[in-house]
């Protein structure tokens, strides 16, 4: 039994590559928690994904236990948080778990865009927050500049900012200290009802469902009888462990203690994040306030690129619906790709995580159809619909008014990109809030429709400033504007895929754009192939694949012209035929890379 003034809970929390999971990996490492035969980078990124492309996906935990220069042992209760703008939703769930935050801040880059929202984040869920100011062996690094904009920019007191570097070991002991002293213990009855907070859960394939939990009121035991209070649900707990970071089984987990819980739950379904857990008997008086439902703001169809592999495709996102709680699918059927899904992810970059470990962890190939935000049609009947999908779109006579999502988008650029980056939120259609600057960085805030940011624009925005920005986005509200369903038709055929809502003023750029990526795309065929964007019933723009041709003259020497003529005019008969039957298979590929516009 630990007492509560000697546990401190607190995340980390920083921009993407800024360090957060190296220093993770040296506070495990410097208290012992895991042996050095064990260690390896990124410890807590367990998925292949994330140790593949270098980020955290998912938030992890881990109980480290430290004796302090005061002689008392401690218990760390560390999360730590992905960096990347999709998985803030990650970041505010772990936040509410624990007490306090360092606020990790390159000593070289200085203050980033998901730097803000994160504190932001840490500040609204009442955190006690620690800069630390990693990299400083760095030959860039410049740490009073950025001690002064973090208090400029944030409003924090940063004079005493922890100085470390987190690759090299430098100045950890200094971190466990400051975390000691600088953040606040939690608090807790042991004597009074259970009340535990659900943070997260995931599906263990031997033990079934795995829940991690923050204790507040009470003590949570091993063959507890316990209710989820919003789900309505009891269980009987088969054990309760800490994670160090593997599991280490416990009697009881008490209170201000994170742990887990296992309960022959079968499916992740039936615990929902934010709710309370109490025992049967001897209820809370009332549950607590949970977290608000993460709300998709992009959709796209996912469709098994073989049709049998639908009941495999159904299986397997109802799996990985499991462990995100972020994700949401319902059924759909299309024309051309058959059956499938239509799903919603909080961002582009989440879309991309799902589809690939759907690829790899079932190995099911995907075709995934352009992604789409929700569009409010105003009919002139008076009544509203939510459209997900522009194949949907109903008959544009009876729309009287389209709106379209937008949203507020903070852009820290270095000053001698600024020029490019006004530009490229002019050409999406932007509307300019403000510019202030912090030192020699300018923070530019857009309203931009979300319609434009989703295909490309991060990408753009790296590539016109050299990696340089930094861009984090809140949802705005959705305003009126001229939008058009452009559809593609490759041999006449309408491909629902890659039918998507369009500015008018700009719908035969982008068709015109959209046809000549697709030549490329789309290899040759026994028949030429017409690719056109049409607007309604109007062709915008058209381009033809030539046919793929056998040189069926190739064995007549010399002779009279009608051989051959006769010889052609039968090949030219063969592949009208050929065109009137033949289907043309796109790849894979052309749906995603069609999609993402080079302007």
């Amino acid at each position: 039994m630990t007492d509560l003034k000697h546990i401190r809970n607190f995340s980390i929390v920083a921009h993407i590559d800024h360090g957060k999971s190296t220093l993770a990996d040296r506070l495990i490492q410097s208290t012992g928690t895991v042996k050095d035969r064990d260690m390896q980078a990124q410890l807590l990124d367990t998925m292949d994904i994330e140790r593949e492309r270098g980020i955290t996906i998912k938030a992890n935990t881990v109980r480290i236990e430290y004796k302090a220069n005061d002689g008392q042992d401690y218990i760390l209760n560390l999360i730590d948080t992905p960096g990347h703008v999709d998985f803030a939703y990650e970041v505010s769930r772990s936040m509410r778990a624990v007490e306090g935050s360092l606020l990790v801040v390159d000593a070289a880059q200085g203050v980033e865009a998901q730097t803000l929202a994160n504190v932001y984040t840490a500040i609204e869920a009442d955190h006690e927050i620690v800069p630390v100011l990693n990299k400083v062996d760095l030959p860039a690094a410049d740490c009073d500049r950025v001690a002064q904009q973090i208090e400029d920019v944030i409003g924090i007191d940063a004079s005493d900012a922890v100085r470390i570097s987190a690759k090299t070991g430098l100045g950890i002991p200094d971190v466990l200290e400051a975390i000691v002293n600088r953040l606040p213990p939690p608090t807790g009855d042991r004597d009074a009802p259970l009340k535990a907070l659900l943070v997260d859960s995931w599906y263990d394939q031997y033990l079934g469902v795995v829940v991690l939990v923050r204790v507040m009121d009470g003590v949570l035991r091993k063959g507890d009888k316990i209710l989820m209070m919003e789900a309505r649900a009891t269980y009987n707990v088969d054990q309760v462990a800490f994670l160090k970071p593997q599991m280490e089984k416990t009697e009881s987990i008490g209170p201000g203690e994170i742990g887990i819980l296992t309960a022959s739950i079968k499916q992740v379904r039936d615990t929902r994040v934010g709710d309370t857990i109490t025992h049967d008997k001897n209820r809370a008086a009332e549950a607590l306030p949970g977290y608000a439902p993460a709300q998709p703001v992009v959709f796209c169809g996912l469709f098994p690129v073989d049709a049998a592999e639908f009941e495999d495709l159904r299986a397997s996102i109802d799996k990985l619906a499991l462990n995100d709680a972020s994700f949401s699918f319902e059924m759909e059927t299309s024309a051309a790709l058959g059956f499938g899904f239509r799903c919603g992810f909080l961002g582009l970059l989440h879309l991309e995580v799902i589809r690939d470990r759907l690829e790899r962890e079932y190995d099911i190939p995907l075709i995934t159809t352009a992604p789409s935000v929700i569009y409010h049609m105003y009919m002139r009947d008076g009544s509203v619909i939510e459209m997900h999908n522009p194949a949907d779109m109903p008959d544009p006579t009876l729309i009287d008014h389209i709106k379209e999502p937008r949203i507020k988008a903070t852009i820290l650029v270095p000053d001698e990109y600024l020029g490019d980056v006004l530009k490229l939120c002019q050409d999406r259609r932007g509307i300019q809030l403000d510019l202030t600057y912090a030192g020699a960085r300018a923070m530019v805030v857009y309203d931009l429709p979300l319609n434009e940011v989703v295909f490309d624009f991060y990408d753009r925005l790296k590539s016109v400033t050299k990696g340089y920005a930094s861009f984090d986005y809140t949802m705005g509200d959705y305003s009126e504007d001229q939008l058009v369903k452009m559809s593609i038709l490759v041999n006449d055929e309408p491909v629902d895929a890659l039918s998507t809502m369009v500015h008018r003023s700009r719908a035969e750029a982008r068709g015109k754009a959209m046809c000549e990526k697709l030549k490329e795309l789309i290899p040759q065929h026994m028949f030429k192939i017409p690719i056109q964007a049409a607007l309604g019933g109007r062709i915008i723009s058209r381009e033809t694949i030539s046919a793929l041709r056998k040189d069926v003259t190739a064995k007549c020497y010399g002779g009279d012209a009608t051989r051959k003529r006769k010889l052609l005019d039968k090949q030219k008969k063969g592949k009208k035929r050929m065109r009137e039957f033949g289907r043309v298979s796109i790849p894979q590929e052309a749906f995603i890379s069609a999609l993402k516009m080079d302007d």
